[in-house]
């Protein structure tokens, strides 16, 4: 049993560390096999001009699957498996505060393109996890991404996903 930092009596609870790296050894297993499957497709052996497409693939495939089965089995079985508490709430609550409007961020970007989707990104940052003024996060949001829009629109030419609704549209770019 691990204690709180804050208090000696309190018992940190939450998920294990070895739960955590079974279902990550899982995923490598999973996504190895894949490799070595796709690469099996390809033509994963020697061919009269070389190595076949697959080749270096399936056997980097390969070296990942026996990873994982090896993180698999320690995790789970092993004789010094981490049974101490990966994360608790408190953690996981501030890791998701930053993970899930990241996420919508990513999505965002793909309707509203990555000026607009960017500039409401940072001002509800500042808002919600900064507890900064409304006005004060729009004008910094506005004034980042009108920055990176002259930069690369204008001085660079180079053009930035605008996504499919595309609301930039009325500034000819």
């Amino acid at each position: 049993m691990e204690h709180n930092e804050n208090s000696d009596h309190a018992v940190r609870t939450g998920v294990r560390t070895h739960i955590v790296e079974a279902v990550v050894a899982a995923l490598l297993l999973i996504i190895g096999l894949g490799v070595v499957f796709e690469s099996s497709r390809l033509g994963a052996g020697w061919t009269t001009d070389g190595p076949g497409a697959g080749y270096f693939p399936f056997y980097i495939g390969v070296i990942i699957v026996v990873s994982g089965a090896g993180i698999f089995y320690q995790a789970l079985l092993g004789k010094r498996r981490n049974a101490e508490v990966f994360v608790d709430a408190e953690q996981l609550k501030r890791v998701l505060s930053v993970l899930v409007p990241a996420t919508a961020y990513v999505l965002a970007v793909t309707l509203l393109g990555l000026y607009v989707a960017s500039a409401v990104y940072i001002a509800l940052f500042m808002v919600v996890l900064g507890k900064y003024a409304w006005a004060k996060s729009a004008a910094v949001a506005f004034a980042v991404n009108a920055l990176f829009f002259l930069m690369f629109e204008v001085w660079f030419k180079v053009p930035l996903f605008k996504g499919s609704l595309d609301p930039l549209r009325f500034l000819g770019y």
